[in-house]
């Protein structure tokens, strides 16, 4: 640390009327908000999404809907939000622009990592009207390619054995339910606001299905008392650097330990189905429907097959970062194509947005250099987001005898990138991935048989549904991908599955022409 920054305040209350006139601060009073929901996973995108939409709320039309934010897993908040009373900022970077707002609608944060204690005393309070969530896929302890709670996971087994100590989020919020019926019955609202489809559906399934293996009648005070509406959220925020956070002391002369950094575009659909009160987010930019499904198809595989597709390819071809990726022109070329023939046809039509723009703007946001966002970031926890993203279009194309040769080549590079990180192809580079050992396994028995490897990987029928499994035109051009993606050129894969596209193309157009 310089002299300069040695003498920079850090970010708190008393700062807040002597910021730069470039940052902006809450447009209403913060000493008068009360709390009156929570936030389980308190990261970046939840700092540049739904705290920002309730920050805009309270600033339009204030009422009791201050932010409790709780982390179950680390980092640890104490030392940042904590230490800043909840003020963070909230910094917006598109190349060379840069906007600066200080979010202000955390009101108090709750580390609960060493026990579930403080957060189900948070959450059980009859203040809290709603509670929303961004705890990863992993968090909810589910088996991804069914959506069912997975009632061998080593939180879950823990939990059911020991209801009052719980560690996993089905478990934490099954109690906070139960504590809630057994002091004021007030009902409750359960946000999800993470990338799974019908997110709403999967948490009230692994909750629900928590309370029903506890008995004592749980379960049905649950369907009369509790909301699980779906959602769909987007806004890309990648991991903060220390560079983001000594930009804001070199540009704006104050010290935040809690910068959030995002792109300008944000959207977020929320399913109507709430148990009580509901912030009015609608009046600030989000969306409220009946249902979410077409939105979330959307989103989902084309903006975020994009990005695993580009994660794991970025990787194998040396490029670290997203906008390397789609910069890289083979790589361009392909996601256009597997968007355009591949992806948008597998799509229900989405009210007000035409797709061929929605593919536009989204690879033009990918290319957003001042999003740093790391292609193994994006690529960390890979297995459960593949079905969602990639198989369930593959799946919907081979149901209308459509080919999936572009498709099928993200598939084969999330196998690749894990295999690469085994011992016995020189662990290539450290992964994070739920599944990393059982791939790591394979491949350390199988060695580079790609036949083999598919074959043993396919089987995994958490991830592959089994009749996906053994379709032969998904195994053969996995497995063709595979190999070439394990080989000297990695990139081949990638340059044959556009070649093979474009003659299947040719083919299509002379038996149109007939």
């Amino acid at each position: 640390m310089n002299a300069a920054s040695a003498s920079s305040e850090t970010l708190g209350p008393d700062l807040l009327d002597r910021l730069p006139a470039a940052v902006q601060t809450p447009g209403y009073d913060r000493k008068t908000l009360a709390p009156g929901m929570a936030h389980l996973g308190v990261g970046a995108f939840h700092r540049c999404h739904q705290a920002e939409y309730t920050d805009d709320l309270l600033a339009l039309q204030f009422d009791r809907w201050g932010v409790v934010g709780i982390n179950i897993r680390p980092p640890h908040l104490a030392e940042t939000l904590g230490r800043q009373s909840g003020l963070y900022t909230r910094l917006i970077r598109e190349n060379s622009h840069i906007e600066a707002r200080v979010i202000g609608s955390i009101v108090r944060v709750v580390d609960s990592q060493d026990s579930a204690a403080p957060a189900l005393g948070v959450l059980s309070s009859s203040d809290i009207e709603l509670v929303t969530m961004t705890v990863t896929e992993k968090g909810y302890c589910h088996i991804p390619s069914s959506g069912a709670l997975d009632f061998d996971h080593p939180d879950i087994v823990h939990d059911l054995a020991n209801p009052h100590t719980p560690r996993s989020v089905p478990g934490i919020l099954a109690r906070v339910l139960e504590l809630r019926r057994a002091t004021h019955g007030r009902s409750m609202t359960l946000l999800s606001c993470d990338n799974i489809p019908t997110n709403g559906v999967i948490l009230e399934t692994v909750v629900r299905s928590f309370a029903e293996r506890r008995g004592n009648g749980l379960a049905d005070w649950i369907s009369a008392n509790a909301a699980f509406p779906s959602t769909m959220v987007d806004r890309i925020a990648p991991a903060v650097t220390q560079n983001d956070l000594d930009s804001v002391e070199q540009w704006f002369g104050y010290r935040d330990g809690a910068v959030a950094v995002c792109e300008p575009f944000r959207q977020w659909v929320i399913e109507q189905k709430f148990a009580g009160r509901m912030p009015r987010w609608d009046l600030v930019g989000a969306t409220f429907v009946d249902d979410v499904t077409p939105f979330e198809h959307l989103k989902m595989r084309v903006l975020n097959g994009v990005q695993t597709t580009l994660a794991t390819l970025g990787v194998l071809a040396g490029l670290e970062h997203t906008f390397d990726a789609i910069a890289d022109p083979l790589l361009s070329a392909f996601i256009r194509r597997m968007l355009v023939e591949e992806t948008l046809p597998t799509l229900m039509p989405v009210p007000g947005v035409l797709p061929l723009a929605y593919v536009e703007q989204s690879l033009g946001r990918l290319k957003n250099t001042a999003i740093r966002h790391r292609n193994h970031q994006i690529a960390t926890d890979g297995s459960q987001k593949i079905v969602q993203r990639l198989l369930n279009p593959i799946r919907d194309r081979l149901a209308m005898g459509q080919s999936i040769g572009l498709l099928s080549v993200p598939v084969a590079g999330w196998m690749a990138y894990l295999v690469l990180a085994s011992d016995r192809f020189g662990k290539r580079w450290p992964v994070s991935d739920p599944y990393a050992g059982k791939v790591a396994e394979i491949a350390d028995e199988t060695g580079r048989d790609a036949e083999a490897l598919a074959a043993r990987i396919l089987a995994i029928d958490t991830i592959f549904d089994p009749g996906l499994a053994a379709n032969p035109t998904f195994r053969a051009a996995v497995t063709l991908a595979l190999g070439e993606l394990l080989s000297d050129d990695p990139m081949a894969a990638v340059r044959h599955s556009l070649e093979q596209d474009e003659i299947a193309r040719l083919k299509r157009s002379k038996q149109s022409a007939l």
